[in-house]
Protein backbone atom coordinates (compact mmCIF):
# COMPACT_ATOMS: atom_id res chain seq x y z
CA UNK A 1 0.00 0.00 0.00
CA UNK A 2 3.14 2.27 0.74
CA UNK A 3 4.35 2.14 -2.71
CA UNK A 4 1.49 3.19 -4.83
CA UNK A 5 1.11 6.19 -1.68
CA UNK A 6 4.37 7.01 -2.66
CA UNK A 7 4.16 7.07 -6.28
CA UNK A 8 0.74 9.15 -6.31
CA UNK A 9 2.27 11.78 -4.28
CA UNK A 10 5.30 11.89 -6.59
CA UNK A 11 3.15 11.97 -9.40
CA UNK A 12 1.06 14.81 -8.14
CA UNK A 13 4.40 16.61 -7.29
CA UNK A 14 5.98 16.51 -11.12
CA UNK A 15 2.43 17.54 -12.35
CA UNK A 16 2.19 20.75 -9.92
CA UNK A 17 5.70 20.87 -11.05
CA UNK A 18 4.64 20.85 -14.97
CA UNK A 19 1.76 23.15 -14.19
CA UNK A 20 3.39 26.16 -11.90
CA UNK A 21 6.04 26.52 -15.07
CA UNK A 22 4.19 26.72 -17.44
CA UNK A 23 5.58 23.46 -18.97
CA UNK A 24 2.27 22.28 -20.12
CA UNK A 25 1.67 25.29 -22.51
CA UNK A 26 2.51 24.62 -25.84
CA UNK A 27 2.88 28.12 -26.36
CA UNK A 28 5.59 28.79 -23.90
CA UNK A 29 7.48 25.91 -25.10
CA UNK A 30 7.25 26.93 -28.95
CA UNK A 31 8.24 30.34 -27.71
CA UNK A 32 11.35 28.58 -25.75
CA UNK A 33 12.70 26.75 -28.55
CA UNK A 34 11.93 29.59 -31.07
CA UNK A 35 15.85 30.99 -29.98
CA UNK A 36 16.16 33.24 -33.64
CA UNK A 37 12.36 34.60 -32.91
CA UNK A 38 10.45 35.83 -29.62
CA UNK A 39 12.21 33.87 -27.55
CA UNK A 40 10.81 33.47 -23.97
CA UNK A 41 13.66 32.32 -21.45
CA UNK A 42 11.15 31.43 -18.99
CA UNK A 43 11.77 27.79 -19.04
CA UNK A 44 15.66 27.87 -18.96
CA UNK A 45 15.10 28.86 -15.36
CA UNK A 46 12.93 25.64 -15.22
CA UNK A 47 15.69 23.68 -16.67
CA UNK A 48 18.40 25.30 -14.48
CA UNK A 49 16.18 24.04 -11.54
CA UNK A 50 15.55 21.09 -11.98
CA UNK A 51 19.51 20.40 -12.81
CA UNK A 52 20.23 21.61 -9.14
CA UNK A 53 17.89 19.74 -7.78
CA UNK A 54 19.40 16.41 -9.71
CA UNK A 55 22.81 17.44 -8.98
CA UNK A 56 21.19 17.29 -5.26
CA UNK A 57 19.57 14.09 -5.34
CA UNK A 58 22.77 12.15 -7.35
CA UNK A 59 25.12 13.67 -4.67
CA UNK A 60 22.78 12.42 -2.12
CA UNK A 61 21.60 8.90 -3.63
CA UNK A 62 26.00 7.80 -4.19
CA UNK A 63 26.05 7.83 -0.30
CA UNK A 64 22.77 6.07 0.37
CA UNK A 65 22.86 1.95 0.76
CA UNK A 66 19.13 1.86 -0.39
CA UNK A 67 16.04 3.76 -1.24
CA UNK A 68 14.54 5.43 1.23
CA UNK A 69 11.01 3.63 -0.19
CA UNK A 70 12.28 0.92 -2.62
CA UNK A 71 14.81 -2.18 -1.57
CA UNK A 72 17.08 -1.34 -4.76
CA UNK A 73 18.09 1.55 -7.17
CA UNK A 74 16.99 1.02 -10.30
CA UNK A 75 19.74 3.13 -12.04
CA UNK A 76 20.05 2.51 -16.27
CA UNK A 77 22.66 -0.55 -17.01
CA UNK A 78 25.15 1.49 -19.73
CA UNK A 79 26.23 5.07 -20.58
CA UNK A 80 26.19 4.02 -24.62
CA UNK A 81 25.43 6.65 -27.00
CA UNK A 82 24.40 4.83 -29.70
CA UNK A 83 21.82 5.23 -33.01
CA UNK A 84 19.31 4.18 -31.30
CA UNK A 85 19.76 6.98 -28.26
CA UNK A 86 20.26 9.78 -30.66
CA UNK A 87 17.76 8.91 -33.40
CA UNK A 88 15.54 8.66 -30.31
CA UNK A 89 17.09 11.69 -29.24
CA UNK A 90 16.29 13.70 -32.39
CA UNK A 91 12.50 12.08 -32.72
CA UNK A 92 11.71 13.63 -29.01
CA UNK A 93 12.95 16.90 -29.77
CA UNK A 94 11.26 17.40 -33.31
CA UNK A 95 8.21 15.90 -31.46
CA UNK A 96 8.70 18.69 -28.28
CA UNK A 97 9.26 21.49 -31.03
CA UNK A 98 6.47 21.01 -33.30
CA UNK A 99 4.01 20.28 -30.67
CA UNK A 100 4.92 21.71 -27.75
CA UNK A 101 4.88 19.10 -25.93
CA UNK A 102 6.41 15.67 -24.58
CA UNK A 103 4.90 12.82 -22.61
CA UNK A 104 4.07 14.17 -18.99
CA UNK A 105 3.18 17.46 -20.11
CA UNK A 106 0.65 16.43 -22.63
CA UNK A 107 -0.77 13.93 -19.72
CA UNK A 108 -1.52 17.40 -17.65
CA UNK A 109 -2.56 19.36 -20.43
CA UNK A 110 -5.49 16.78 -20.98
CA UNK A 111 -7.18 19.29 -18.66
CA UNK A 112 -6.58 22.22 -20.15
CA UNK A 113 -6.66 21.68 -23.58
CA UNK A 114 -8.14 18.33 -24.09
CA UNK A 115 -8.16 18.06 -27.84
CA UNK A 116 -4.60 19.33 -28.88
CA UNK A 117 -3.38 16.78 -26.31
CA UNK A 118 -5.10 14.00 -27.19
CA UNK A 119 -4.17 13.97 -30.45
CA UNK A 120 -0.54 14.13 -28.90
CA UNK A 121 -0.93 11.49 -26.80
CA UNK A 122 -2.72 9.42 -29.66
CA UNK A 123 0.00 10.22 -32.21
CA UNK A 124 3.05 9.03 -29.34
CA UNK A 125 0.75 5.73 -28.34
CA UNK A 126 0.57 4.64 -32.14
CA UNK A 127 4.03 5.71 -32.88
CA UNK A 128 5.23 3.51 -29.61
CA UNK A 129 2.98 0.25 -31.40
CA UNK A 130 4.44 0.54 -34.58
CA UNK A 131 7.78 0.82 -32.85
CA UNK A 132 6.83 -2.29 -31.09
CA UNK A 133 5.52 -3.90 -34.26
CA UNK A 134 8.62 -3.20 -36.17
CA UNK A 135 10.42 -4.40 -33.11
CA UNK A 136 13.37 -1.72 -33.88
Amino acid sequence: MRQPVISLLSGALFGAGLAISGMMDPKRVRGFLDIFGDWDPTLAFVMGGAVLVMVAAWSLQRRLIKPVFANTFNLPGTQLIDRKLIGGGVLFGVGWGLAGLCPGPAIGALIIEPLSAAIFLGSMLLGMALHRAAKL
